[in-house]
């Protein structure tokens, strides 16, 4: 049998070591099983092998059979699992009682075939077994990459991320201010926390305020700051946070929502780097390292008379777009499980990784709600998991029934129908995707102006 897989299989692009039972193959792994194995060779006083030809590094998947002399296919399966808990072990056998199989998955196993062994079907389980070693090589890969290559808590090695963190570092130590814009939820505060943190105010604070959340006046108070008996609630002089983040960054969150009326007073206090607090009769000099960030249009907000126009370029000194999540590739997996640690950590679980089934519908779904959506899930899971392994049952049904849109013509295709509203706003984030986020020129190629485009984005992200 072992010699028929073999000559089945190499022609198929398959690389094979084969052994003559599972005492030899915990040699080549080096690894200690069973007494059975310890008895058969020698180990130092570790337990270690005193020769160790290969590792799980060379080897994707691990076949093996059941009934063996020696060690059984089952035992060894349990042993490789506790030594290398990310490779896949496939277990064959002509004993395919319901309890073996059952038996098999306990211990470990990926998959379960049964003899006699219909080749093409085994094929394919070893083509999964392989996807998903390969996937989880190329994840610890990227995190030892990540770990050598950090900026800040930005998390990723994809292109669109190793481009942005490079222009970051280009722009770390400049004074000039920052507009960062990109999608909701695609971690805009991140990028603007990790540029504090990486440059020369880094000992120094970092103020945020979201414009979106705060009424006209109550947000001119926050930020210069109010007298005694400014207002009826002014009880007590206050410092805004101009003055409070001097010296470090102010870091101004969805500024795009700034109402219209504070503007031309954000717009004075940029240009004389002074602020006077509500009620105040004199000015307060500040230092400060702006910030800003938006999910909106802004060229499109100042056509439609809701933003001005000089504050758009006193702020837009250096614009940095910080990338939607789909465009990121496994940099989702390392996110998710950067995620993980940190929630079961907070939670007290024990919850360490994410099955293989999960990460491939991680990578398959396209996040209209990016990191914030990613993060969201992820929480979830942890709350929700009952093993150590986050499974698909504790996603969400929209990204554990997820699969890419495909256009159906044939009604005898059994492929599942999406609605025209979804497929236009995949389109649309597809056209901004290839015109690097520019709105003018997505909107000529999709024949909408711009308010249009601006209305069909916020719908997309409402959703």
């Amino acid at each position: 049998m072992r010699q028929l897989l073999e000559e089945y299989l190499r022609p198929k692009g398959f690389d094979i070591t084969c052994c003559d039972n599972a005492m030899e193959a915990c040699r080549i792994l080096g690894i200690a099983g069973s007494s059975k194995v310890k008895s058969e060779f020698d180990f130092e006083t570790s337990g270690e092998p005193l020769k160790r030809r290969e590792s799980e590094a060379d080897f994707d998947i691990l076949l093996t059979d059941v009934k063996m002399p020696g060690m059984d296919g089952l035992e060894f399966c349990r042993t490789v699992k506790q030594r290398f808990a990310n490779l896949p072990v496939i277990v064959m056998t002509a004993y395919g009682s319901l309890e073996t199989a059952v038996e098999a998955l306990r211990s470990g196993a990926f998959d379960f075939v049964t003899k006699p062994v219909e080749l093409e079907l085994l094929k394919a389980s070893l083509e999964r077994a392989a996807e998903n070693s390969q996937l989880r090589r190329r994840v610890r890969i990227l995190e030892s990459q990540a770990e050598s290559d950090s900026f800040g808590e930005l998390i990723g090695q994809s292109d669109v991320m190793m481009r942005l963190k490079d222009q970051l570092s280009r722009i770390i130590d400049s004074s000039a201010a920052v507009l960062l814009t990109g999608e909701s939820g695609s971690g805009k505060e991140v990028v603007a926390r990790a540029l504090h943190q990486q440059g020369s105010r880094a000992k120094q604070s970092f103020v945020a305020v979201n414009c979106a959340a705060l009424p006209e006046a109550l947000l001119e108070s926050e930020l210069f700051g109010h007298v005694k008996g400014a207002f009826t609630d002014a009880k007590e002089d206050r410092i805004g946070l101009f003055l409070q983040a001097t010296g470090g960054t102010l870091f101004l969150d969805e500024i795009g929502e700034m109402p219209i009326g504070i503007q031309p007073k954000l717009l004075r206090a940029l240009e004389q780097k002074t602020v006077r607090p509500v009620g105040g009769k004199s000015e307060q000099a500040y230092d400060v390292h702006l910030i800003a960030a938006t999910n909106l249009d802004l060229e499109a907000a100042i056509e439609e008379k809701r933003f001005r126009e000089d504050l758009y370029y006193r702020i837009n000194v250096l614009e940095v777009t910080v990338p939607p999540l789909r465009t990121r590739g496994t940099d989702v997996l390392l996110i998710a499980r950067h995620f993980l640690g940190q929630f079961a950590s907070a939670m007290d679980k024990k919850v360490t990784g994410l099955e293989d089934e999960v990460l491939r519908k991680l990578l398959q779904y396209d996040w209209p709600g990016n990191v914030r959506e990613l993060r969201n899930v992820i929480q979830r899971a942890v709350v929700l998991a009952q093993h150590e392994q986050i499974n698909v049952d504790v996603l969400p049904a929209k990204i554990s029934a997820y699969s890419p849109s495909q256009l159906v013509i044939d009604e005898g295709d059994n492929q599942p129908l999406d609605s025209l509203e979804r497929i236009q706003q995949r389109y649309i984030r597809y056209v901004l995707d290839r015109t690097r986020g520019n709105k003018t020129e997505a909107a000529k190629i999709l024949g909408l102006d711009r308010k249009t485009l601006y209305r069909k984005l916020k719908e997309s992200q409402g959703d």
